[in-house]
């Protein structure tokens, strides 16, 4: 006869640690993860971001001194915060805080069978109502939000993937919106010859005027026409008029310019003819540690319809540095308010100029962060390398 062993019978989790292990599931599930410092480096950013946003105009609205001065800053900035509210959410947010400061009392009311006496809480109906307007706002910016992300997805569609292969060339280029969409776009377009030997590239950097989703879609309206152009055997000055007169259709009388840097690279040779239609000066760094800025060209586009640009040429040599860049990249600024600077980047690139462009934008992206820190940023930051070997 075989005798089987008896399941063991595991032995039950202590009520505290089951307490415990709830707790810290639930918190990990609140927090995602992030530890202390992280939380509240994110509460700091989200803090100040959402200060520059109620505190715009402020100091224009303040007027006298001492306590009048106060009192006008704070009945500013409570219009500034109510103001961007629907009517209805206004009107139960200023019902809440009346309930909220509403003191606590009793009442007694008289029957048939006795007096009858009961407490009135109304700081609870008060925070019920601001929870109710909390859940309202919530579900706004849960819609927004998908919608964002959405428009996001569609934007990272329009911009290149990997680096386009080039023989004797590299490339790196990135970008980082301000908001969850952006105004910048940068792309690599190879534009075939009728022989290999006539093939050449275009880089295009651009930032439209504005920020989140305003600017994103005149982006795309920017990347379609720019599509259109260069898929056409047309020069570098007949594709920089033509998306000026795409521009100027979509400006809203100039309001919404943008800014760009067009080059078109034959790889045989080296010869770059480029165009800055208001762009920052990308910078060249030769082999030799001279630096030129590349600043021939035009005003905006979208700005005036029958403006001029000037096509200039320079030739890249072994160990050539070209960095274009939007100006989200120099105008980074810190808790103390200075910004990054285009000299700092010069001196970076000085530093790493035998590093390949995947490298020395690995270590500007990272050198950002470290001197912006917190501090919310209000521009995007868009960054394309190309470097000679």
């Amino acid at each position: 006869m075989i005798t089987l062993p008896m399941p063991r019978t595991p032995p039950s989790t202590p009520p505290k640690s089951r307490l415990k292990v709830e707790a810290r599931r639930f918190w990990q599930r609140v927090s995602e993860g992030m530890e202390i410092n992280q939380l509240w480096s994110q509460f700091a950013k989200d803090a100040r971001s959402s200060y520059h946003l109620y505190s715009a105009g402020l100091a224009e609205r303040a007027e006298g001194r001492g306590f009048h001065r106060w009192w006008a800053v704070a009945k500013a900035l409570f219009w500034a915060i109510i103001e961007k509210l629907s009517p209805a959410r206004r009107v139960l947010l200023l019902l809440a805080l009346i309930l909220l400061f509403f003191p606590a009392g009793s009442c007694t009311y008289a029957g048939k069978a006795g007096n009858v006496s009961f407490e009135l809480h109304l700081q609870i109906w008060g925070g019920l109502l601001l929870f109710v307007v909390l859940l309202l706002e919530l579900a706004d910016r849960v819609v927004m939000k998908r919608d964002l992300e959405i428009a996001k997805d569609i934007q990272a569609w329009l911009l290149p993937g990997a680096p386009l292969q080039i023989p004797g060339y590299q490339i790196a280029y990135a970008t980082r919106p301000a908001n969850t969409v952006a105004g910048d776009y940068y792309d690599v377009i190879l534009r075939p010859g009728p022989a290999s030997s006539d093939d050449r590239v275009l880089f295009v950097v651009a930032d439209v005027a504005g920020k989140s989703i305003p600017a994103a879609m005149l982006m795309a309206t920017f990347q379609a026409s720019l599509r259109t152009l260069s898929s056409s055997r047309t020069s570098l000055a007949e594709m920089i008029t033509g998306l000026n007169h795409y521009a100027c259709s979509n400006s809203q009388g100039g309001v919404r310019f943008t800014t760009a840097f067009l080059a078109e690279l034959d790889p045989a040779t080296g010869d770059l003819a480029y165009v800055n239609a208001g762009h920052n000066a990308p910078i060249l760094r030769r082999g030799s540690g001279v630096v030129e800025r590349l600043e021939a060209g035009g005003i905006p586009m979208g700005i005036l319809e029958n403006a001029s640009y000037q096509v200039d040429t320079k030739r890249l040599a072994g160990g050539d540095y070209l960095v274009i860049f939007t100006d989200g990249v120099v105008e980074a600024m810190n808790a103390k308010g200075e910004e990054y600077g285009e000299a700092e980047l010069v001196r970076l690139v000085d530093r790493q100029a035998a590093a390949a462009p995947a490298e020395l934008l690995r270590g500007l992206l990272q050198e950002l962060d470290a001197f912006v820190g917190n501090t919310p940023q209000h521009d995007d930051v868009t960054c394309l390398l190309l470097k000679r070997a």
